[in-house]
């Protein structure tokens, strides 16, 4: 049960009130009632802490010793945004919550369509969160991303969340529309100054039409020193596939959480990730998971590489309503702790009210394997090199369940080169 917020205003809190005031003096009469009531919302919660269940294992009023001031609309270099490396994508620009057309593609793709909006979302997102509420009572702008009924968009659609500046905080809020029998490659990047501190609270609402087909890839690739917060609402019609991946990496501290429902009979959706950790960062994967009509398969599989002083935390409940009968429902957590002082806190859940269900949870720790570890230092491979390609290994498993070869690819790439950044996998 959530304990009511009745404690004393913290040092955030505070700065907070004075932001959302100043915000407010400069909003529209038309978007006006929507922001108070995102504030009251969150101001009934204030910032999450330890005695509420779902941040149990993030106490953010601990950990967000202040609220930066919100970011101006700046213009950084185009370079600067390395967003999916060196693929070919249609950008989206995203700069200070705001959208960027100056960094965004502009050449027109069929049955794609972009629009700048306030960032304001629907008022039912499936989800009472207050950071989901503070996203839309201090937004500061965001996008509509309509893709047509029947489209087949051939270019991976690339959305650059970018924070620009030092000691600032940014706010965007995204609307994504899929139609009937579309396909879609989206990616979706967190990234900014390097070795800045910042704070990026991102709110990001998905509806998707029945039969469409869509791959979704999330690569938080933060600054070692920035705060991350990322809300992601799912609906998913009927006969739907959809697939969606997260590559943790950056930021001191960082919280994805999902909330995913199948409104929709006889679809299937994979949720899956990985985490690399090292230092003092502390990640938090959160996903709520709904089954509410029959017929529908889901697969939630996160794999995390944990080091030094390091936390991750997984949190996942598949919910299986009565009307959810011939449910499958499957989440499996693996960690690889590579130090005495890493840490994972895994809470798989299940709540069950239909009868004729398949379901499972399960989560296993551990360090490598030092049979397999032998096996490879006997065919002449040095210590080091051998944990690495281990490590490799274990995180390639969930990756390549993604289906999408240029994003395996990426994927792949990028946790090689995470790996051999410094002394990581120590001996």
């Amino acid at each position: 049960m959530n304990a009511p917020a009745n404690i004393k205003e913290t040092k955030a809190e505070q700065s907070l009130n004075a932001q959302f005031d100043a915000i407010f003096a400069q909003t529209t009469q038309e978007n006006a009632n929507q922001r108070k009531q995102a504030w009251d919302a969150f101001k009934a919660k204030g910032i999450p802490h330890r005695r509420v269940e779902e941040w149990h294992y993030t106490d953010l009023r601990t950990k967000m010793n202040d609220a930066f001031a919100l970011a101006s609309k700046t213009a950084p270099k185009a370079d600067a945004l390395k967003g999916a490396g060196g693929l070919k994508t249609y950008r989206i620009a995203i700069v200070n919550g705001r959208y960027a057309p100056e960094l965004s593609s502009d050449q027109d793709v069929a049955g794609l369509s972009i629009a700048q909006t306030g960032g304001f979302l629907a008022s039912q997102l499936g989800t009472d969160d207050a950071m989901a509420h503070l996203n839309q009572a201090l937004v500061q702008g965001g996008i509509s991303i309509k893709i047509a009924a029947d489209a087949k968009i051939d270019l991976p659609i690339e959305i650059v969340r970018y924070t620009d500046g030092s000691e600032v905080s940014s706010y965007a809020g995204t609307s994504v529309e899929i139609g009937s029998g579309a396909k879609a490659l989206i990616i979706e990047s967190f990234e900014g100054d390097a070795d800045a501190a910042y704070q990026s609270n991102a709110l990001t609402e998905v509806k998707v039409g029945d039969k469409a087909d869509v791959h979704w890839l999330k690569l938080q690739v933060e600054s070692a020193k920035a705060q991350h917060i990322e809300t992601l609402s799912i609906e998913l019609g009927a006969e739907t596939n959809f697939q969606h991946f997260i590559y943790n990496e950056g930021a001191s501290l960082s919280r994805a959480q999902l909330f995913l429902e199948f409104k929709g009979e006889n679809t299937h959706a994979g949720l899956r990730g990985t985490s690399l950790l090292k230092d003092s960062q502390h990640a938090d994967i959160t996903l709520f998971v709904k089954h509410a009509v029959r017929g529908c398969e889901s697969r939630e599989y996160y794999r995390s590489v944990v080091d030094d002083k390091a936390r991750a935390v997984f949190q996942g409940k598949i919910i299986v309503e009565q009307a959810a009968q011939k449910t499958d429902g499957q989440m499996m957590i693996k960690t690889l702790l590579l130090s005495d002082t890493a840490e994972i806190n895994a809470k798989p859940e299940l709540e069950i009210f239909a009868d004729d269900v398949q379901c499972a949870h399960g989560s296993t720790t551990g360090d490598i394997d030092e049979d397999l570890l032998f096996y490879l230092m006997a065919r002449g491979i040095p210590e080091a090199q051998a944990r690495k390609i281990l490590v490799l290994a274990f995180l390639s498993e969930a990756i390549e369940e993604f289906e999408e070869e240029q994003c395996v690819e990426l994927l792949e790439a990028m946790t090689r080169s995470w790996l051999h950044a410094d002394d990581m996998v120590s001996e």
